[in-house]
């Protein structure tokens, strides 16, 4: 995909059967994918990633990249039958006046989505970044100043809640997830759900309302996935260059195959109704 070129359907998905449930046929509205990383093989490393390991065909979504243009004129939530918001190398509580201002507007647009999301309880799955958009948008604060995690494979832990949730019921109470971010929330929003944890940072998922999800982890990435990163993000200060072939070969050998059947759980229930 040429950069700036936005609105588009993946060409090169695939269609595979998910092993978590039976699918009816798909709902008249498509998901739609909303990206934040200016670097092309990142996002489309990352949009491959949402459409193999949710098994979605491109007839099932449609992609945006905020970096590369604002939402196209006319956008209606009507059209969709749920939002997807990528990771970024942005961070919420990057100063403002020192941030890229295209970072700047894309966060701005997405933030004025977030209510009427909210308020619909529209079917909604951020990931890392989008945790923190969620959180920030519900008053809780997001920050550098802790829980912040390196680039690895984490233990997570379910909650009680996150035990009887529909996205998590019946996966291991702990199962390791890729991680990386600068920035956390620093408490539960008043009114979301506590779903998963870990040792290092105390909200790795939450829910708000009943179909409003987010995760700090990168339920899309596997160890290829965060190993491509890495290399596209070695000297972007998510850790020491000097660590990246030490960091490649953990992510690679980490066993992170759950965090994926949360993303096939999202797209079986809200895309493929």
């Amino acid at each position: 995909m040429e950069h700036g070129q936005a609105w588009t359907a993946d060409p090169h998905a695939r269609r595979t059967e998910p092993a978590e449930s039976v699918r009816g046929p798909m709902t008249s509205k498509p998901a739609l994918v909303l990206q934040l990383r200016p670097e092309d093989e990142a996002s489309d490393g990352e949009f491959r990633a949402f459409i193999e390991k949710g098994r979605l065909n491109e007839a099932e979504v449609r992609r945006h990249r905020m970096e590369a243009g604002p939402l196209p004129q006319g956008f209606s939530l009507d059209d969709y039958s749920a939002i997807i918001v990528g990771g970024g190398p942005g961070c919420v509580s990057d100063d403002p006046i020192a941030r890229d201002p295209v970072e700047a507007r894309a966060e701005a647009e997405l933030l004025a989505l977030m209510p009427e999301i909210l308020a619909r309880d529209m079917p909604f799955l951020g990931c890392c970044y989008g945790i923190g958009l969620l959180a920030h948008h519900l008053g809780a604060r997001v920050s550098k100043e802790r829980y912040s995690e390196v680039v690895s494979a984490v233990p997570c832990d379910l909650t009680e809640a996150g035990q009887a949730d529909p996205l998590l019921a019946g996966l291991p109470l702990r199962f390791n997830a890729l991680v990386g971010h600068k920035e956390a929330v620093q408490e539960l929003p008043d009114g979301a759900v506590h779903l998963m944890f870990s040792e290092t940072c105390p909200f790795q998922m939450i829910r708000a309302g009943e179909n409003v999800y987010a995760t700090q982890f990168h339920p899309e990435a596997d160890g290829q996935v965060f190993a491509d990163r890495i290399r596209i993000y070695r000297e972007f200060g998510y850790f020491p260059p000097e660590e990246a072939a030490a960091l490649t070969e953990a992510c690679l050998a980490a066993d992170v195959a759950e965090p994926e059947r949360i993303l096939k759980r999202f797209v079986a229930r809200y895309v493929m109704a």
